[in-house]
């Protein structure tokens, strides 16, 4: 089982920013950049607007680690929710994830 640590430190968000790729669909924002190690570094950033801290928070990371094996690995993964993300399920942001993880290719086929 893989486990993803949390990207926590303004300097390294902002250096994926800069540097990484984004993709964008109406739920979310996924920038994406080669972190040169066997682990994947995973940060959430949203907005009050959506929602308070506790359900901004949970359907992001809950789908990401239910999802984490299908990603590949060594990534910077960086994941903003949109407005439009507001009260959606979990099989939404899901759906949504995964989509954005298709357009960067890095999902495992298998």
């Amino acid at each position: 089982m893989k486990y993803s640590e949390s990207l926590k430190k303004n300097k390294d968000f902002q250096y994926i920013y800069r540097k990484g790729k984004s993709y964008a669909n109406k739920y979310l924002v996924m920038y994406v950049l080669e972190n040169g190690t066997s682990q994947n570094r995973l940060g959430i950033s949203v907005s009050k607007k959506v929602g308070n801290s506790i359900v901004r928070h949970r359907l992001t990371r809950l789908s990401y680690r239910l999802q984490e094996e299908r990603f590949r690995c060594g990534l910077d993964i960086i994941v903003i929710a949109r407005i439009g993300a507001k009260g959606k399920d979990y099989k939404d942001i899901v759906g949504a994830m995964l989509h954005l993880g298709h357009l960067h290719k890095i999902i495992d086929e298998g």
